[in-house]
């Protein structure tokens, strides 16, 4: 699978940012692999209750110094998860913490890299596909932040530090298997607005379209990245269904999801001005085109929208039926 010192035990892959939406979802997808799989994170981490690799969690605050170092010590790869998202606006607002750790931990990554004994380290880094879009990111927004840090590791591959490999993920949604979170994107938040009998909103006429990634597909995709690293190093690449569809469409159908499930009247979908903070992002339809990453690794996103949708509402109409309970 990778590169990596002959140990019995399997090579050592170390996960940062493992109990987020995303993370949760690749430490199940690498725990049925035979490695030494170290799952990093500041929150408490889900784990298998059975796993083909040998996993250690470690509780750390990557931003502090020395903290990276101490994490990914002996690791023949590291999957970089760690980012940082505040509020509704902070990946167009970003603050002193966002920039710490959105660029900063890629700084601090390849320096604890350098000089590893044998093969480089090999680094999966999550990008987003609004990187390097014909609509640029605005200064400071999390897309920029996103880029810089694609830079840093670029320039550690090239120098030898690293074996680096972008992932540009598509927008992400879905349940994370291990943890249960729905995550904080723009379907799980419609899908929130949804289940309150709030309208669902768009800043356009529906016709943007967007590709939307199941989060299950996505942690395939990192775990097809470790198998394939000596032809993915040095470059970005495009992760995404490969099927755009309409933001007009998808919220449609969401609302008929919820609908289904509540047995309540489907919720409006609305066309509204655009707030001052929108970008030409936000009207703009990125490419996503998954081929040439499949082309080289063989991985194919497997779950249908519809199916991902309907899943992601009965997770979270569950979840608030268990708070309504809890409040009684």
């Amino acid at each position: 699978m990778l590169d990596g010192p002959d140990d019995p035990r399997g090579p050592s892959v170390v996960v940062l940012g493992a109990s987020g939406f995303v993370g949760s979802a690749v430490v199940a997808e690498l725990a049925r692999l035979p490695v030494r799989l170290r799952a990093v994170s500041r929150g408490p981490v889900a784990v298998p209750a059975t796993a083909e690799a040998a996993v250690e969690v470690r509780r750390a605050d990557l931003a502090l110094p020395g903290a990276v170092a101490d994490a990914v010590e002996g690791a023949d790869a590291v999957v970089h998860l760690a980012a940082h998202i505040g509020g509704a606006q902070s990946w167009r607002a970003a603050d002193e913490r966002a920039e710490r750790v959105n660029v900063g931990l890629a700084r601090d990554l390849v320096e604890a890299c350098r000089g590893h004994p044998g093969t480089p380290p090999a680094v999966i880094f999550a990008g987003t596909i609004q990187t390097g879009s014909a609509a640029a990111p605005g200064p400071g927004s999390y897309a920029a932040q996103k880029t810089a840090a694609e830079e840093i590791l670029r320039a550690g591959t090239a120098d030898g530090a690293v074996r680096g490999v972008v992932l540009r993920l598509a927008t992400v949604y879905g349940r994370s298997p291990l943890s249960g979170s729905t995550g904080r994107g723009v379907l799980s938040a419609m899908a929130a607005r949804a289940l309150g009998g709030e309208p669902l909103t768009m800043w356009h006429d529906g016709s943007v379209e967007r590709d939307f990634l199941h989060v299950r597909d996505a942690a395939a995709a990192f775990a097809a990245a470790l198998r394939h690293v000596p032809r993915l190093q040095g470059r970005p690449w495009l992760v995404g269904s490969g099927r755009p569809e309409r933001l007009g469409d998808v919220f449609t159908a969401l609302a008929g999801t919820v609908a289904a499930r509540t047995g309540k009247p489907a919720v409006p979908v609305l066309s509204v001005p655009p707030p001052a903070y929108a970008e030409a992002g936000d009207f703009h339809t990125p490419e996503s085109d998954p081929a040439a990453f499949r082309a080289v690794t063989g991985w194919r996103a497997g779950v249908p929208l519809r199916e991902g949708l309907d899943d992601m509402v009965a997770a979270m109409a569950g979840a608030a039926g268990a708070k309504g309970e809890d409040a009684e």
